[in-house]
């Protein structure tokens, strides 16, 4: 039976750069759930879905397929046969992102792919729901935090990197502290602290320090044979 160590936390949390990196020790293939969500918002614009109105969005995201498969120690996402790329990294998809996954057939949805993805193997998966909903039975489950400053300043050195900055670090924290605020008190799956999931504030650690204190929290026979 496949293992799952389960990631959630608010943006910029390190969840993305910790589950790589745990992943890559343990032979984990790492699972990206936000992408899915990103891909569901992407493909709502696309096709002209007002993403305010939560009944189209559901009907919609009945249509919406994608694609997944290993590859390079992660799960990769194709739609209609291509990679999304960059494209589902913009600040008009970040916008967008949280009006679509407050809808409860998108959630459903993504949840079903997610939970299919244990046929690939052993998965680290992050997210916002994922020690909660998708994955609640885990021995595995952690919950990243950090400061805003920390979390905004991390999300604006990505998209310099990405090349796609056109906000100000104010306008980061702006709307990382907006999402952290619709993705908390949404109906369906919100996120927060999961019973028994161990929290670890990132904002004073270095990378190496929280992908050492996921490891050290996990099962002892998950560590066996570790690379």
């Amino acid at each position: 039976m496949s293992r799952v160590i389960a990631i959630d936390g608010p943006s910029g949390a390190g969840k993305s750069s910790v589950s790589k990196r745990v992943g890559a020790q343990l032979g984990f293939l790492h699972v990206d759930s936000g992408a899915l969500y990103r891909i569901m918002t992407w493909q709502c614009l696309l096709h002209h879905i007002d993403t305010a109105n939560p009944d189209d969005v559901a009907a919609f995201a009945q249509t919406v397929n994608v694609t997944c498969l290993p590859q390079n120690g992660a799960i990769a996402y194709f739609v209609n046969g291509q990679p999304p790329g960059d494209a589902i990294r913009t600040p008009e998809i970040n916008a967008h992102a949280s009006p679509v996954a407050t809808v409860k057939a998108v959630r459903d949805r993504v949840t079903a792919w997610l939970r299919d993805l244990t046929r690939f193997g052993d998965l680290i998966v992050e997210g916002r729901d994922i020690t909660t909903a998708v994955f609640p039975d885990s021995p595995a489950r952690f919950y990243l935090v950090a400061s805003a400053e920390a979390r905004a300043e991390r999300r604006r050195k990505e998209e310099i990197e990405k090349g796609i900055a056109n906000q100000s670090a104010d306008a980061v924290k702006r709307s990382l502290l907006a999402r952290d605020a619709i993705d908390s008190t949404r109906k369906y799956a919100p996120l927060r602290k999961a019973d028994g999931a161990l929290e670890i504030d990132s904002t004073n650690l270095t990378l190496d320090e929280v992908v050492q204190t996921v490891i050290d929290a996990l099962p002892k026979e998950w560590k066996r044979g570790r690379a």
